[in-house]
């Protein structure tokens, strides 16, 4: 369900590149079957700050939007204006999703630059704001690794 601006198609190939970099990433370093989602806010392949959600955690806009700017001001502070990216299961969060675009649409506003917010699985990766992303039945290998 897209719900307004975000990342969008076409996409340029750097972030093409990193997008698929990070679901690989992912879908090497996680291989239970059931895990928790984790918010990551940084570099793909470099410097990331991340926490981890647990089953019952609450968090409401406000909380949600504190932790991404505070996660992103360190980031902002040396130039680099970070992504956002949240891995989880595949199975449907949609409102959860939804939930982080928010807090990652009002952090934007309140530290003054674009925060882009991707979902990202095992073998996909999505926008929930505009609906854009790609799935693989496989993740294979970067071919110019």
């Amino acid at each position: 369900m897209a719900t307004g601006p975000g990342i969008q198609e076409p996409l340029p190939s750097l972030l093409r590149r990193v997008l698929r970099g990070a679901v690989r990433d992912h879908a090497l370093a996680e291989r239970r079957r059931t895990h928790p989602a984790v918010l990551h806010v940084g570099i793909p392949r470099g410097e990331v700050r991340r926490l981890e959600l647990g089953p019952d955690d609450r968090f409401d806009l406000a909380l949600r939007t504190e932790v991404v700017e505070t996660m992103a001001r360190h980031h902002l502070a040396e130039g680099r204006v970070p992504l956002v990216w949240l891995t989880r299961m595949p199975d449907g969060h949609d409102e959860e999703d939804l939930a982080w675009a928010a807090a990652v649409t009002a952090a934007s506003g309140e530290l003054g630059v674009r925060l882009d917010l991707v979902v990202i699985t095992r073998r996909s990766w999505r926008d929930p704001r505009s609906g854009a992303g790609q799935v693989w039945a496989r993740v294979r290998p970067d071919p110019q690794a």
